[in-house]
């Protein structure tokens, strides 16, 4: 599939595999939770609701000592997804006995329900795990060095919650667990989710096959598009979760719609698709959360933010992730404060990374670096399209070419660039941008300390086609 700059080149291998996540459960988690927190359960059907929800009281698993709860009604949301393949749940993958997470995020609504935001926590990130009480089957956990989402196997989600309550000083006032059997009921409820393709999908293990372009997915495809692995993007865990939160951003547009909102019958088909599938404390009923969704009526999708934890690939144990200081903690003491990301002041570029699509084309003979220079720019929060070969060999500049469209966005990929040429391309119609990766690559500049713009992420209105 052509770029529109110039022809597409074969694929460089994929990233690297070691990760193995299921980031369907991802997807979902977000699905429901945001949904049912900002929509809200606002047309009077919460007894229906209600009993379709699960409880797990884990109050006596958080511990004496926990971070101070901000004055005011802001609320925080611990949201977790459960790959559990038994049951309903068996035909999407090999059967493994017990629950895992590979999902874990934060969701905060401010106390003047004029903003919220969705946190993400990679799941191989490499933090300070607490200690946990051994609870039914779970043998707990001591407190050692390791992967975030440990926790939730060793000691289930009252462990999660005092793992994240930690790390970050945050003090969470309920969790959700989502399971993912109503994905595609709640999809087909809305009458399907809005993507943007950047070039044509043929995935035969998602048993997805999409045209390029703007398209609306029903839930069989929106399945297959939240599972793809390689057939999307470069192929790397962080790019799903790119894909995703875009793909979660759209559903809760939908879902916010008058389209949505304004006919009960297709809010009530996905609120009880999406209460089917989750657990949450005895505190978070369906009463809770229609309190608060009335309470934030006037807010808009354009005030909802989906921001991953600032991030880098480990030196140490590679495979991990570890967080990037100040910026993470600069994000944790926002929500704490229960501050708007708005406010946050640093080197932010003419153009947000975030709003920038990068097809990286290594022009050098060195295998696999274009694999790697796209690893470092989704580190910075850009989107990378897709990754290949230059057609010709070897480049001996690093060149950034662009159409019309996307001439805006070069000043802010050549700011984080130690050396590169840009070069426009006349009647090209993308906004895409096309990195060579030529023989003088020197990579990219250190990031600065004031550089906040990870902290900001997107908003649920970000138009994937635009980018």
């Amino acid at each position: 599939m052509s770029s529109g700059l110039v022809d597409a080149p074969p694929s460089e291998p994929s990233a690297p595999t070691g990760w193995r996540r299921h980031w369907l459960r991802w997807a979902i988690a977000i699905s429901v939770t945001v949904v049912l927190l900002v929509a809200g359960i606002a047309v009077g059907i919460a007894v229906k609701l209600n009993g379709n929800i699960k409880h797990i009281d884990v109050t006596a698993d958080l511990g004496a000592t926990r971070p101070p709860k901000v004055a005011g009604t802001a609320m925080n949301v611990l949201i977790v997804g459960s790959d559990q393949r038994d049951g309903k749940n068996a035909k999407y993958g090999h059967h493994i006995s017990g629950e895992r997470t590979d999902t874990i995020m934060l969701a905060h609504v401010s106390s003047k329900r004029d903003n919220a935001m969705v946190i993400s926590f990679p799941r191989d990130s490499l933090v300070q795990l607490p200690a946990c009480r051994a609870t039914g089957s779970l043998t707990g956990q001591r407190p050692h060095l390791g992967m975030i989402n440990e926790s939730f196997n060793s000691g289930g989600i009252g462990c999660t919650w005092k793992t994240i309550e930690s790390l970050t000083h945050i003090r969470i006032d309920h969790f959700v667990k989502v399971d993912f059997t109503g994905f595609k009921s709640m999809v087909d409820a809305v009458s399907g989710v809005e993507v943007c393709l950047p070039t044509r999908v043929d995935d035969k293990k998602a048993l997805l096959h999409l045209p390029a372009g703007r398209q609306t997915l029903n839930g069989e495809q929106a399945l297959g598009y939240v599972r793809a692995r390689y057939s999307l993007g470069d192929g790397s865990d962080i790019g799903r979760i790119q894909r995703q939160q875009m793909f979660i951003a759209s559903m809760v547009k939908k879902v916010m719609s008058g389209e949505t909102l304004t006919n009960p019958a297709k809010l009530l088909a996905f609120l009880n698709a999406g209460t089917k599938a989750v657990t949450t404390d005895p505190d978070l009923t369906p009463n809770v959360m229609k309190d608060l969704a009335v309470s934030m009526q006037g807010l808009d999708a354009g005030k909802i933010r989906f921001i991953t934890t600032p991030w880098h690939y480990s030196l140490t144990q590679p495979g991990r992730v570890e967080w990037v200081q100040p910026q993470a903690g600069k994000l944790f003491q926002i929500v704490a404060k229960d501050q708007s990301v708005e406010g946050v002041k640093g080197g932010q570029a003419k153009v947000s990374r975030s709003q920038i699509q990068v097809e990286l084309r290594n022009g050098t003979w060195r295998g696999g670096l274009a694999t790697e220079v796209a690893a470092y720019l989704e580190q910075r929060g850009y989107h990378i399209a897709h990754i290949g070969d230059s057609g010709k060999k070897p480049q001996p500049k690093t060149t950034i070419m662009y159409g019309p469209n996307g001439e805006t966005r070069v000043p802010t990929l050549t700011n984080d660039l130690q050396a590169a040429v840009s070069k426009p391309v006349p009647g090209a119609t993308t906004n895409r941008l096309v990195l060579v990766i030529g023989d003088d690559w020197k990579g990219l500049k250190p990031q600065r300390a004031d550089d906040t713009e990870s902290i900001k992420g997107f908003d649920a209105t970000h138009d994937t086609c635009a980018a």
